[in-house]
C-alpha cells in the first residue's frame, strides 16, 4: 500500500494524476492521463477521479485536485472554464465520498504556485511572490513567506478598458499571430501594473509557454525580478498533492 499523497490536475481536455513523493518534490510514480468526460460535471468527473486512482496501488493517503476555478473551504464558486453545475458544489464532500479518501480541491493557479514556491523556480525566496500562469488565460497565486493568498484571479485584472487575459494570455499571442516582440509589449503593460499594485519581490511565469521563455522573457520591461517557473505541466499535480497533505495535518 501507498503512503505517498496523490495529485489530480483537473483540465479541460485531460485529467491528470500521480502520486508524489513530496520529500523530493516530484512524482513517486509515472503520471497517468484519462480524458475529461463531456460534460464534465462534478459526478462525471468523479468516476473519472476512481478510474485514476484505481490505476495505481491502493493507498487511503490524501488525495489534492486542482480545480480551474475561485474555491473557498473546498466550496467551488465560479465556474468560468468548467461546467456550470459545479456552483455551489462542496468539491471536496463530493470527492471524498467518492474515492473513500479525505480529498482537498484548491485552484488551478494557486496549486501550481505553491509547488514552485516549495521546489520550483521560487524555492527560498522571501517577501511577495507571484506565480503566474499564461495559456488560454491567465492564471495567479500569491504567496508571502510560503503563506498562500488564495483565488487572486489576477487574469482579470482591467487595464487600458479590457480584461488583462483577453490581451496578454498566450492563447491570444496565438489567435492574434503575434510576434514575441509584440506579446512582450501587452506583458510589460500587465506586469507593469501588478508590479504597481502589489510591489514583489519576485514574478514567476509558468504556462507551457515558459518553455519558450527565452524568447520573450528578455522583452518584459519591468522593474521586479522575472524568472520562468521550472516545474512546468507538474506544477499542479504536485500543488495540489501539498495541499492536501497540509490539510490533512491541519496545517
Amino acid at each position: 500500500m501507498s503512503n505517498d499523497p496523490f495529485g489530480i490536475d483537473f483540465g479541460g481536455t485531460g485529467i491528470k494524476g500521480a502520486p508524489v513523493d513530496l520529500d523530493a518534490g516530484d512524482f513517486a510514480g509515472e503520471r497517468f492521463k484519462i480524458s475529461t468526460p463531456k460534460p464534465a460535471t462534478p459526478e462525471a468527473v468523479a468516476q473519472v477521479f476512481r478510474d485514476l486512482v484505481d490505476h495505481f496501488p491502493a493507498s487511503t493517503s490524501p488525495v489534492g485536485v486542482t480545480v480551474p476555478a475561485v474555491v473557498r473551504h473546498g466550496m467551488v464558486s465560479s465556474a468560468a472554464n468548467i461546467d456550470p453545475s459545479w456552483i455551489g458544489t462542496d468539491a471536496d464532500a463530493v470527492f471524498t465520498e467518492a474515492l473513500g479518501r479525505e480529498v482537498h480541491v484548491v485552484n488551478d493557479a494557486d496549486a501550481a504556485g505553491l509547488a514552485e514556491v516549495e521546489y520550483g523556480a521560487a524555492r527560498g525566496r522571501s517577501g511577495l511572490v507571484i506565480v503566474t500562469t499564461l495559456g488560454t488565460g491567465i492564471g495567479s497565486a500569491l504567496i508571502h513567506d510560503d503563506v498562500l493568498v488564495p483565488n487572486s484571479e489576477l487574469g482579470h485584472l482591467e487595464i487600458e478598458g479590457y480584461d488583462a487575459e483577453s490581451r496578454a494570455a498566450n492563447s491570444a499571442r496565438e489567435k492574434e499571430e503575434l510576434s514575441w516582440e509584440d506579446w512582450a509589449e501587452r506583458l510589460t503593460t500587465y506586469y507593469r501594473t501588478v508590479e504597481r499594485l502589489f510591489s514583489p519581490e519576485l514574478i514567476v511565469v509558468g504556462g507551457g509557454v515558459s518553455k519558450s521563455f527565452d524568447k520573450f522573457g528578455h522583452l518584459i520591461d519591468i522593474e521586479t525580478e522575472i524568472v520562468p517557473a521550472k516545474l512546468r505541466n507538474k506544477a499542479g499535480i504536485i500543488g495540489a498533492a501539498l495541499v492536501a497533505t497540509r490539510a490533512a495535518h491541519g496545517a
